[in-house]
């Protein structure tokens, strides 16, 4: 049995986007009607503050299931940023940052059904990442399109172990918490895919009469890819393209000033063609909820100087009540500091219960 269960046709299996959206919709008809039939897992690592494109892309997806009263977990991946960068002067302050932006767009750790924690801070985890890496082959590690993706996009020449098993850590953070949902891009549709395998082969291997563990969904965004000012890659700090959420309203419109678009003056809604005046109008969109088209059609010709200056204006208004938020929570450390050690206390103490039933299935109880 113990071979069998991760030789021969029982490897990772990565499945068809097309099922994968199948899937996710059903659960968007559900999670209306049975939020607390689902738990969410969710995080970030922790490598800087957050901007618009994480606003769009998976902010406002996150709030609206945690207002739905979906129980929601939030690591910060602390770990995960010493993979492929060397940034840890630097993790404290961007955890409380992360905190400090997650609440100013609308996630409430006083509602009840919201833990926010670092992984560094939960050892449990690290606990459950053990068995669960007998469950999986260095092959099957190696095949992650995704890892091959994130290495070739930092450009590591030395690649260190770390990077090919945190899919099995984030297996970890996921079903730590029996997390049945998780919020993706398509991009990250093969890490899920490795933790449900963990999963079914945990329950296969050592609870087949009664499973410790559901093998998570995904949801994915419906938001699509939100390119940096430069409109020719994605938004990105570090490339000088963004805006942040922490940005005043004088940066947001010098920012802005700088966007790339291109000579025509008639503004026109064509990704293919114009992908920089394109890019702006959809973030115009994502702001107000307009059309991309309707927008191009009511800047007309008024050219680059008009796109720029209606971005600019329903940015900073859709970005004021969060930035308000912001200060009033920069002023308080001691709260976000709350947040993070309430996190963890309720983290560790849903983690110890998991890995006691770990513990039981895999007869290591004392």
């Amino acid at each position: 049995m113990e071979t069998r269960a991760i030789e021969g046709d029982d490897r990772v299996e990565y499945g068809t986007f097309e099922a994968a959206v199948e899937r996710s919709r059903k659960i968007e008809e559900d999670l209306p009607k049975n939020p607390k039939k689902y738990r969410a897992l969710t995080g970030d690592r922790p490598t800087g503050r957050l901007h618009v494109g994480h606003l769009f892309g998976s902010l406002q997806n996150r709030v609206r299931i945690h207002e739905l009263g979906v129980p929601t977990y939030v690591v910060i991946a602390d770990y995960q940023v010493l993979t492929d960068r060397d940034v840890f002067e630097n993790i404290s302050e961007n955890m409380r940052q992360l905190v400090i932006d997650y609440i100013s767009a609308g996630l409430d750790p006083e509602a009840g059904n919201l833990v926010i924690f670092p992984h560094s801070h939960v050892p449990e985890l690290n606990q459950l990442t053990l068995p669960f890496l007998t469950l999986v082959t260095n092959a099957e590690l190696d095949r992650n399109p995704t890892v091959k993706e994130e290495i070739q996009a930092a450009g590591l020449k030395r690649i260190n172990a770390g990077m090919y098993v945190y899919p099995v850590h984030q297996a970890a953070d996921i079903l730590f918490c029996k997390g049945n949902l998780v919020p993706v891009g398509k991009d990250q549709l093969p890490h899920l895919e490795i933790t449900r395998t963990i999963a079914r082969r945990f329950n296969d291997r050592f609870a087949r009469r009664q499973p410790v563990f559901p093998e998570p969904q995904p949801l994915l965004s419906k938001a699509p890819v939100i390119l940096g000012l430069d409109g020719s890659q994605k938004m990105s700090k570090s490339r000088g393209n963004a805006v942040m959420l922490s940005s005043t309203e004088d940066e947001t419109v010098a920012l802005i000033k700088k966007a790339k678009t291109d000579s025509d003056r008639v503004v026109t809604f064509d990704p293919e063609k114009r992908p920089e005046v394109s890019n702006l109008l959809l973030l115009v969109s994502l702001a107000t909820g307009e059309d991309p088209h309707a927008v191009a059609a009511r800047i007309g010709d008024g050219g680059g100087g008009k796109l720029k200056s209606l971005l600019a204006e329903t940015l900073n208004e859709l970005l004021r009540p969060i930035r308000a938020k912001r200060r009033e929570l920069e002023a308080n450390p001691d709260y976000i500091q709350s947040v993070l050690r309430n996190g963890i206390r309720d983290a560790r103490a849903v983690a110890e219960q998991t890995l006691g039933e770990v513990r039981r299935v895999m007869n290591m109880e004392i």
